[in-house]
């Protein structure tokens, strides 16, 4: 598609609807963790259940990607984009209220809701970043990188909204608010049904380069949005559990401080980038460091102060970890197709649904320890706050290996240039 200005101002609303999109999942995305003791309190839904929602939230996105990355070409991309919106309505609407009106099977409820809505968020992945990629532009990176700040946006929104509404009205009030935020997605539903869709690459090929060399270049940008998604979400999942366990910081303080300040980084630096960004290998190298530097503070410092802008600055470090991959594989792969992008967000999916579940298995092993014990009586601290450290530690594997891997990858394009 030519990018001429008549092109440009054609799909210009377009381009607008994808980003309230992107702002809109958010609600699908942060909203439930924020609940998630209140279903407890309410339904008596064990810590074992909740959890599992995390996990049916991440492998129905996976599956999505998956399907995409092989059978692209047997959908109408279109109508998907048309009915993404609607679905995460409907999912967010049964996720309240199947549990209100049917309380003896709420776990249920929220198991279809979940799954109704982590469709849309897969198809969400798969479809907005080549949407906005086909969008005819004077500038793509601005495009995709601007795509990816609204979801820290979003975040921030959805936790600010829903803290002040659960202490206005009260936690047995949530449905309210869930149904609140299930009328974003539907703005997005009349929005793509107005205006005009580009026609999208379906296959996985780029303009040029040989097909062994391709599926190569390819596999490395999955193993490094992988790799960066691991580094990003497990701080997004942990960092208010670790600043009220590790840090005795009392849970509103942690949510507003961590997770709201955490993603206003990601979302501003996303937003910089956008402006003034430029040379994207040497943006995710730094990125890989600095967020490997951070974790490894967080584990080892023991100042409240410091291992608090340690947590906050891994939102900055990861900003462009996961955008800036697909940056950097448009930039070596030209006119990539729909499929190559649901490959790309399975990666991204992948690493978010394992790596901050392997933290949590090593807080809890190190904090069964009794070594952790004894450490914790010398350093004047709890074994669960020592296995949150040793967590810590763990993750900052993925953004060590990720420096190594952006080093490769930077070699292996000038090679192949």
């Amino acid at each position: 598609m030519e990018n001429t200005i008549e092109n440009i101002k054609k799909f210009r609303k377009t381009k607008y609807a994808c980003y309230f999109s992107y702002l809109a999942m958010a609600s699908a995305f942060s909203l439930p963790p924020m609940l998630f003791i209140t279903f407890r309190e309410m339904y008596g839904i064990s810590y074992t259940l909740l959890g599992s929602l995390v996990a049916i939230n991440f492998c129905t996105q996976l599956c999505i990607d998956l399907i995409f990355s092989f059978f692209s070409k047997k959908f109408n991309i279109h109508a998907c984009v048309k009915i993404m919106p609607l679905l995460t309505t409907l999912g967010l609407l049964v996720y309240a209220l199947i549990p209100t009106f049917f309380p003896n099977v709420a776990y249920l409820g929220f198991v279809i809701g979940t799954i109704m809505f982590s469709v849309a968020s897969g198809f969400s992945e798969a479809l907005l970043s080549p949407l906005v990629a086909a969008l005819p532009s004077d500038n793509p990176e601005r495009d995709m990188s601007a795509l990816h700040s609204l979801y820290g946006y979003g975040v921030l929104m959805v936790v600010v909204v829903s803290t002040l509404f659960l202490k206005l009205f009260g936690t047995e009030n949530w449905m309210y608010l869930t149904i609140f935020w299930a009328l974003l997605p539907l703005i997005c539903f009349v929005l793509y049904n107005i205006v005009p869709l580009p026609e999208m690459n379906l296959s996985h090929s780029g303009a040029s380069s040989s097909k062994g060399s391709q599926k190569f270049g390819l596999a490395l940008c999955v193993m490094c949005i992988f790799l960066g998604s691991c580094a990003e979400n497990t701080m997004t999942n942990w960092i208010s559990g670790y600043m009220e366990t590790a840090l005795n910081i009392p849970k509103t303080v942690g949510d507003i401080l961590g997770m709201a300040l955490f993603a206003v980084l990601l979302a501003l630096t996303r937003t910089l980038y956008a402006k003034y960004g430029k040379n994207i290998i040497k943006v995710l190298f730094l990125g890989m460091l600095g967020a490997a530097i951070c974790y490894l503070v967080v584990g080892f410092c023991s100042n409240i102060v410091i291992s608090l802008i340690a947590c906050v600055f891994v939102g900055i470090c990861t900003s462009m970890l996961w955008p800036g991959t697909l940056i950097m594989m448009e930039e070596k792969f030209p006119n990539i197709g729909v499929a190559a992008y649901a490959l790309m967000a399975a990666g991204g999916d992948f690493g978010a649904s394992i790596a901050p579940q392997a933290m949590g298995i090593v807080v809890d092993t190190v904090s069964a320890s009794s070594w952790a014990a004894e450490l914790g009586s010398q350093l004047s601290m709890t074994s669960e706050q020592i296995g949150m450290k040793a967590g810590m530690l763990f993750s900052a594997i993925f953004p060590i290996l990720g420096t190594f891997l952006v080093l490769y990858i930077s070699k292996y394009f000038k090679k192949r240039a």
